[in-house]
């Protein structure tokens, strides 16, 4: 009921009300009209009285004009009140129909993410538990990761299952100066930033806010600081502006030398520092292009010693094997005359490590199937190359990194078949 509506209702309620009253004070009028044409004289009584002179139906005319003046405020009171609330219940009724669909998408988040029984992709891996010690303090613990990349040597992102330090029975060093209080705060603030990091893109940039809030206060912890450097690697793959993915490149990168620097025996430290130089490389000169690609190479070997199981790891070397066996001539020469020696590699090296990562963990990802058909591809192995054409193709894609790997299957069927 719109505005306009309600305020005539209210006027026709008024005008109703104001007839009723006309009428009921005709109706008295009339009798007391009769009552004085009829009614007798009593002229023997002390004091002589008409009906029509006498003074008290003058003074209940008016008590009853009054009177129904209040009901009629009365009513009309009643009836704003039913208005406003009839107003209210609409917009409430309003934001149900708006919340419904919103509260539809958060459940099937929610789902998603703890839908780890069978594994789709490298970016749906149940976050391993941890226990607290509170007597050491914290540690930098290991968890579930995931990032994407849409260019340079990696693309997509899950680190082991592995112990972590916590359960090897040490603590990082870089931890040491803080007190035990600050410790268990710490602990609690990676553990939060873990649970973000496995949930939506809004839980994502939760994470990298509450990070970056705590910055200067945890600079000096590694574990701290490789989690930021993989909040910056979230922001990366969330966000479409190249500047602004250029920008937290830029700053992961930094942040995740920092953790090296302070505890180099840490392997997501490793790890997300290659990544970093994995991404910036889509921005950068042929020669710092070239300058990641080493550095890229150097931390991933050092991150899969310290973490020898762990699958993507392996895919990682094997996305730096393809690459740089698909470098151009100029490139080449470029490495060659800056670094003396370009790096190689082959497509049967990056074959293997692909090989390797679907050993230690089967089914480990969709885009791991899609880079061993290419491989096979270009070996030569079209039979090979199908099958795991159809291996991929029967994972169904669940986040960004699967329909990616889905649009390359799409470019890379037609080439294989005859």
């Amino acid at each position: 009921m719109t505005y306009s509506e309600n305020k005539r209702l209210i006027f026709g309620l008024m005008a109703g009300a104001a007839g009723i009253t006309l009428v009921i004070l005709w109706y008295r009028k009339t009798k007391e009209h009769k009552k004085a044409v009829y009614s007798p004289t009593f002229s023997n009584l002390d004091k002589n009285f008409d009906l029509i002179d006498f003074p008290y139906d003058a003074h209940n005319d008016q008590g009853t004009v009054m009177l129904l003046q209040g009901r009629q405020l009365q009513i009309l009171e009643k009836l704003n009140g039913l208005l406003v609330s009839v107003d209210k219940l609409k917009k409430e009724v309003q934001s149900l129909k708006e919340a419904i669909p919103k509260l539809e998408e958060r459940v099937r988040n929610e789902l998603e993410g703890k839908a780890d029984v069978r594994r789709a992709s490298p970016l749906h891996r149940a976050t391993k538990k941890r226990k607290v010690e509170t007597a050491q303090g914290v540690t930098d613990t290991t968890s579930s990761e995931e990032a994407e990349s849409e260019g340079g040597y990696a693309t997509a992102h899950t680190d082991t299952e592995g112990e972590s330090e916590e359960e090897k029975g040490w603590i990082s060093s870089s931890a040491s100066t803080l007190t035990p209080e600050e410790k268990i705060e710490l602990f609690n603030l990676l553990q939060d930033a873990d649970r973000l990091h496995s949930g939506s893109d809004n839980e994502k940039t939760e994470s990298y806010k509450l990070l970056l809030e705590n910055e200067e206060k945890y600079r000096t912890s590694a574990g701290f600081l490789w989690r930021l450097a993989r909040a910056y690697g979230d922001m990366f793959g969330m966000t479409a502006d190249a500047e602004q993915k250029r920008n937290y490149a830029s700053e992961g990168k930094l942040v995740a030398e920092n953790a090296v620097n302070l505890d180099s025996s840490i392997a997501e430290s490793h790890q997300w520092f290659a990544m970093m130089c994995g991404y910036m490389s889509q921005f950068e000169t042929i020669q710092n292009k070239i300058k990641n690609g080493y550095l890229f190479k150097e931390h991933i070997d050092k991150a899969r010693e310290l973490r020898p199981q762990d699958p993507f790891l392996y895919y990682l070397t094997g996305r730096w094997c393809y690459e740089v066996a698909q470098l151009s001539w100029l490139e080449k020469k470029v490495a060659a005359a800056l670094f003396g020696t370009p790096p190689t590699s082959t497509i049967h090296e990056a074959l293997q490590n692909f090989l390797k990562a679907e050993e230690i963990h089967p089914g480990y990802s969709k885009y791991n199937y899609v880079y061993i058909a290419k491989c096979y591809k270009d070996l030569g192995q079209r039979n090979n190359a199908l099958k795991s054409c159809e291996t991929a193709l029967s994972i169904l894609p669940v986040n960004k990194e699967d329909e990616e790997a889905e649009k390359e299957l799409e470019m890379l069927l037609p080439s294989l078949k005859l």
